[in-house]
């Protein structure tokens, strides 16, 4: 039996423990994880009661950000401290390793670099980092050809720098950044907490200091009308987007005027400046419906006008398109499960019958995007689980497609904000290939190379190999899988895998190129994703087919996928892991509980585990947004099926595989409690001699560390507890 740890015991008095640096990090006789007081908590619906012993380390923002703290909030940072020691303890054997990792990541990052330029408005804008620094500043010039300026041109002037605004702040994230219409004045949006409640601020760019006007609790994003009308969005108290209010610059923000207040609770709202600068547009959605308003940016002072009434089940995106007279283009999925395009008058927006059709709908391919230029429509759409990017030229109707030769690819539309051009800015990278911005001539379907993500060191792409295979699920469904590893690394079922998987919100996994990984790929790991259903890779049917009443299919086919890749060879059956982050987490929590036996060691980052107790409390952050996507547990058939999968509820007596979970203090998406609960009720159950680990960023939200180095320091933990267990460390 393993021996149990005081909460009072201080920290540190773990640490001895683990002196003897050849100690494997199963072998826990000798380190005693925390143990949380229980305190049972009865919650009863449809006459079904659980209990849930560690329902009390829940903890309001408030409290989380109280000084000094209560009673409660004390015992329960010492927990998670208590947590993060014992972690630490555990994993000291490999501290040099996580060490090495780090510095090895960081030493693949082009330290001073700087991203392609863009011109927007009549300036050139660019990003630029500088050697040992956290985060970007941002640059603009004015255009004065159709060049940019040279990288040391004097015509360079500092908008932002990030790395100043930072200073003092052991979390930061600038969230947005919105020039005015007379390019004299920027809104710029703050958070320091990781809470993802930003301060809306301003900057004259003449002068370079900030103005009075300070706006608290947005949502991050702004839109301006005029150069002195700002429109942006506030949160409530479950930091939903609720709100649009109006502001003038120079006026007091209690004064602001709300323009628009979503009322019902599953909604959330935004609002932004159209891609033709004629309208200020906010659009409010649920997972399932979305309505637009538009409001003419040379009238702003008055109404917002309904683009179309919502309705049930009723997607669309509205893209207007300048000219006189102008029209709207409309991604829709009425009567058209993956989409289609329409367009239609500026006038005819809310009769449907007056839409007409310009992309149809297909069955076989999802219609995820459209970018629209003068004489040009760029179609991003998804065909076998692979984006393709289509090209029609308005005049004549010809199209042509841009061709991509990996076998596992993403190519995105980047940022193009001149209606008046001929040029498409894209992106494009692989499993083997780094992020490459491209600039695609629309007429001559030619294309130049801007930039290539540099790989300091060793890097070679031509040592590396993808694959993209296809898994037959438990129910004959056909599972795209996207595999990359190192060559010379045998698929004789000897080398340990990764599977990675997300399946949920019909959001597509995509295969990224990513320098950290080669950490992994050069000591011997095979890589692999598994587009399970829940994600969209497949159609929206892909994504339809992995939630609600059919969310298993979610943990059937990633468990299906990790049993191919043993019989094909590709993995050791007693060396497979698997990672997953926020709802990808929950599928983790779910196949350890379902295949407790299938993993060597499995990683939930930020994991969604305790689905039940969340969805029933509207409360807590998300909730009322997510019913289409999980159900309603007020609904007893709902519930019923929640209490079937959700990890927490489903812990049981097993030999689970080592875990290491993250999250995060301040997380508003995934509250903190629920992996720390879940860790708890896990250690209870674990048969096994395999180590359960919590690691809680005290500093930090959902995304983990900011800056582009602090956040590698919990990549190298992760990369180190996976490489422990395959008994690929040194002294193992």
């Amino acid at each position: 039996m393993r021996r149990t740890i005081s909460l009072l015991v201080l920290p540190a008095m773990l640490l001895p423990a683990c002196a003897d640096t050849t100690q494997h990090m199963n072998t826990t006789d000798l380190i005693a994880p925390p143990v949380a007081v229980k305190r049972p908590h009865e919650i009863t619906t449809h006459g079904h009661i659980r209990v849930d012993e560690y329902y009390w380390m829940r903890l309001t923002e408030e409290q989380r950000n109280a000084d000094p703290p209560d009673a409660h909030t004390a015992e329960v940072v010492a927990h998670l401290n208590a947590e993060n020691a014992y972690t630490d303890a555990v994993l000291a054997p490999i501290k040099q390793l996580r060490e090495d990792l780090f510095a090895e990541m960081k030493a693949r990052i082009k330290e001073t670099d700087l991203s392609v330029p863009y011109r927007e408005n009549g300036y050139w804008y660019q990003q630029r980092f500088e050697e040992g620094k956290e985060y970007a500043v941002h640059m603009r010039a004015k255009s004065t050809s159709s060049a940019a300026p040279a990288e040391d041109d004097a015509a360079w002037v500092e908008l932002l720098n990030e790395n100043k605004m930072a200073e003092g702040h052991s979390y930061f994230d600038l969230g947005d950044l919105e020039i005015s219409p007379n390019n004299g004045l920027v809104g710029y949006s703050v958070d320091e907490v990781s809470r993802r409640q930003y301060e809306l601020r301003f900057r004259d760019l003449a002068t370079g200091k900030d103005l009075p006007d300070v706006i608290t609790n947005t949502g991050g994003g702004c839109a301006w009308a005029d150069n002195k009308t700002v429109f942006y969005t506030r949160k409530d108290d479950t930091l939903r987007s609720y709100r649009i209010y109006r502001h003038v610059l120079g006026t007091n923000a209690d004064a602001d005027v709300v323009v628009f207040e979503e009322k019902d609770a599953t909604y959330s709202c935004e609002v932004f400046r159209s891609r033709s600068d004629r309208f200020v547009m906010i659009t409010t959605e649920s997972t399932l419906s979305s309505e637009h308003l538009t409001l003419p940016v040379d009238q702003p002072m008055g109404e917002f006008k309904v683009f179309l009434p919502r309705e049930e089940e009723h997607e669309h995106t509205a893209m207007h398109v300048p000219g006189n007279p102008g029209k709207w283009y409309i991604l829709t999925n009425w009567n058209a499960q993956n989409f289609r395009l329409m367009e239609c008058a500026e006038n005819a927006t809310s009769d449907k019958s007056k839409w007409k059709e310009v992309i149809p709908h297909r069955a076989d391919v999802l219609l995820e995007d459209v970018d629209i230029f003068k004489d040009h429509l760029v179609i991003t759409e998804r065909r076998e689980g692979l984006t393709h990017l289509r090209i029609r030229r308005l005049s004549d109707g010809k199209e042509h497609e841009i061709q991509f030769n990996d076998p596992a690819y993403v190519a995105n539309t980047g940022i193009n904000p001149e209606w008046d051009s001929d040029k498409l800015r894209y992106g494009y990278t692989s499993l083997t290939t780094p992020g490459s911005v491209f600039e695609h001539d629309l007429n001559t379907a030619t294309d130049v190379l801007l930039k290539q993500q540099e790989v300091i060191g060793t890097f070679k792409r031509e040592d590396y190999m993808s694959e993209r295979i296809w898994v037959t699920a438990r129910d004959g469904a056909k599972v795209p899988v996207s595999i990359v590893y190192r060559k010379g690394t045998k698929l004789d079922g000897t080398a340990p895998l990764l599977l990675y998987g997300y399946g949920s919100y019909g959001y597509s996994i995509e295969p990224t190129f990513s320098s950290s990984r080669l950490s992994l790929l050069d000591r011997g790991f095979v890589y692999a994703i598994a587009h399970i259903r829940g994600g969209e890779e497949l159609g929206r049917a892909w994504y339809e087919n992995g939630k609600m009443e059919h969310k298993v299919n979610t943990f059937t086919d990633f468990i299906d996928c990790a049993d191919h890749m043993e019989k094909a060879k590709y993995a050791d059956p007693k060396r497979m892991f698997c990672l997953g982050g926020s709802a990808g987490g929950l599928l983790i929590g779910a196949v350890v509980n379902m295949r407790p036996d299938r993993w060597k060691a499995a990683c939930a980052e930020v994991p969604f585990v305790d689905v039940v107790t969340t969805m029933l409390d509207e409360s807590i952050p998300l909730t009322t947004g997510e019913f289409d996507e999980w159900g309603d547990p007020k609904e007893k058939d709902a519930y019923d099926r929640m209490l079937s999968y959700s990890p927490y509820d489903n812990v049981k007596d097993a030999n689970y595989p080592a875990l290491l979970v993250t999250t995060g203090l301040h997380d508003s998406q995934v509250q903190y409690w629920e992996p720390a609960k879940w860790v708890q009720r896990l250690r209870e159950h674990q048969k096994a001699d395999a180590p359960i680990l919590l690691f809680t960023n005290m500093e930090a939200g959902h995304g983990g560390a900011s800056g582009r180095f602090e956040a590698l320091k919990e990549v190298a933990l992760i990369h180190a507890f996976f490489l422990e267990q395959a008994g690929m460390v040194k002294g193992n």
